[in-house]
């Protein structure tokens, strides 16, 4: 591995943290903006995707800034994991933004100009993250994002949102607390902090007892923004937030940074072998099997789609966890690095997906102030590219073939039934009926329901051309709120193409991943960390 000397990993962090300061100067003026938003969200891919091939040849581009504390140096690296979040966030920041700019209009300036920028700095924490070359920089951006995200959770300002969002720092903070103990008592057992491939030598010298210690407390704090059970119960309430916040928080940023620090803690910190050698490989994938099957029941009661969408969320990211913890289970061989590429490769794979899916229960509410499955009936003849898309993700996170989910799904069979982890083959495929169970009704209802209205009454126009928050009745009363879509008028069709296109674009890039995935950079960036940690080439 050749260490390349480059401003790059600085400039990747930076270029949305100093587009916030123009955003916040253009309030008043939405189209300039939004053109902000949108340069800062093309720079920072540009600056990401440029250091993907050096990343692939094994070699790392690094800044270094000197001395953060004594004994810690404040050093960004673009390694192949850390690419491999940087790639997703700085990619989907662009859908993102664009898919904001038509779910946002329509509120006032205040609201509008802070979600952009607090969007901003979000994705900055986020690419932070992703570069941190040492457990200390890591926890700086990892708290960073938590206070950049909180605007954005408690953003409609209503009693529900502000708590939605001081239980959201409680969680979070806690768990940041728990990463800052571990990783002092990292530095105090190896006297260093930084990310080495194949782990830290000296912690396989510690104390057994204290290695395992750290180890808890570092998965532990991850393990928050990574919704393990029992620590996932911000994230349902998180969704009080606008949709393409809880795009955010579900799919790029906040909860990757949960799974992203776990595959840090056992790839770079301990190393996958100490982990088989302590044993608490297998208990973390005990309780990422435990979450993945208990959230996927929950999300059958939910009514609400987000919230279904949500505890899908919890779901899913088990996978990633169940991956990573299966291949720290074994140590090392042919079925770690089956396991390890199928977490792995389901953190761009769940991303593309649950986005799509997050963005068309945006769009629904937005044409038809529906959020409730049971009053969906018939809406996918009125918005058929909207809910084409959701039916092909709901697909791809059940693990139907030729869909992202298939694949990353399919890895991780292999690597547990290769290494005679049945009861966890057995929770994967359970939770593959489950999925299908609590995504089937929302597709059967939109496609295979009809919308007659039970009043008999006629449909009418909506004055405000399919985009208002209250339908004009046929005997000129309102509704507001739920059931509005049953009377709406026929001719709204699809949302405006800044909302429609993102959605075709990620369900598009789910198919992609899903039928060339050898093709796809995240399966190469994705294959270029596992044969790093495992030292097997398949």
């Amino acid at each position: 591995m050749t260490e390349i000397t480059s401003i790059r990993p600085l400039a990747a962090v930076l270029v949305s943290a100093v587009a916030v300061a123009p955003i916040l100067a253009s309030r008043g003026r939405q189209n300039v903006r939004e053109a902000w938003t949108v340069l800062a969200a093309l720079a920072k891919f540009g600056l990401v995707a440029s250091m993907v091939p050096a990343a692939l040849a094994g070699d790392v581009y690094v800044t270094e800034l000197g001395t953060f504390v004594p004994g810690v140096k404040f050093t960004l690296q673009a390694d192949a994991l850390g690419l491999l979040f940087a790639l997703l966030a700085s990619t989907l920041w662009i859908v993102t933004s664009f898919y904001s700019m038509g779910y946002m209009r329509g509120l006032d300036e205040d609201h509008q100009t802070r979600y952009f920028a607090s969007f901003a700095g979000s994705v900055s924490a986020a690419v932070g993250v992703a570069f941190a070359s040492n457990l200390v920089v890591l926890y700086v951006f990892y708290e960073l994002l938590t206070v950049a995200t909180y605007p954005l959770v408690a953003h409609d300002g209503t009693d529900e949102a502000r708590a939605a969002g001081r239980k959201y720092l409680a969680y979070t903070f806690g768990g940041g607390v728990a990463v800052l103990a571990g990783t002092l008592l990292v530095y105090q057992l190896t006297g260093t902090v930084a990310f080495t491939t194949g782990g830290i030598g000296d912690l396989a010298t510690a104390d057994p007892t204290l290695a395992r210690a750290v180890f808890a407390l570092l998965v532990t704090g991850f393990g928050v923004k990574a919704a393990l059970m029992p620590m996932h119960s911000w994230l349902p309430d998180a969704m009080v937030a606008p949709t393409p916040v809880s795009g955010l928080l579900h799919a790029v940023a906040v909860v990757k940074s949960g799974v992203f620090g776990i595959a840090r803690v056992l790839l770079d910190v301990f190393g996958i072998d100490l982990v088989a050698e302590l044993g608490v490989g297998g208990v973390l994938a005990a309780v990422a099997a435990f979450t993945l099957v208990v959230a996927s029941v929950i999300a059958l009661r939910q009514d609400h789609l987000k919230r279904r969408l949500a505890f899908s969320t919890i779901s899913q990211l088990s996978y990633i966890v169940l991956g990573i913890a299966v291949a720290g289970a074994i140590g090392s061989g042919d079925a770690a690095k089956w396991a390890l590429v199928g977490g792995l490769l389901h953190i761009p794979a769940h991303a593309f997906m649950k986005l799509t899916l997050f963005f068309c229960a945006g769009a629904v509410h937005v044409e038809t102030h529906t959020d409730y499955i049971s009053e969906m009936a018939g809406i996918g003849k009125r918005m058929p590219l909207t809910m084409g898309a959701f039916a092909v993700a709901a697909a791809g996170m059940a693990g139907i073939p030729l869909i992202a989910g298939f694949v990353s799904k399919y890895f991780l069979l292999i690597g547990t039934v290769s290494g005679g982890y049945l009861a966890f083959t057995g929770a994967l495929l359970l939770s593959g009926i489950l999925n299908i169970a609590y995504f089937w009704p929302v597709v059967y209802t939109a496609f295979f329901e009809s919308a007659d209205g039970a009043d008999g009454k006629p449909l009418v126009s909506s004055p405000f051309g399919g985009r208002s928050t209250s339908e004009v009745r046929a005997d000129g009363g309102h509704d507001h709120g739920h059931g509005a879509f049953e009377r709406r008028a026929p001719n709204g069709a699809e949302s405006t193409w800044f909302v429609l296109a993102p959605i075709l674009f990620a369900a598009a890039g789910s198919v992609v991943l899903g039928v060339v995935p050898d093709a796809a950079v995240f399966l190469q960036l994705v294959r270029e960390v596992a044969d790093a940690a495992v030292g097997v080439m398949v």
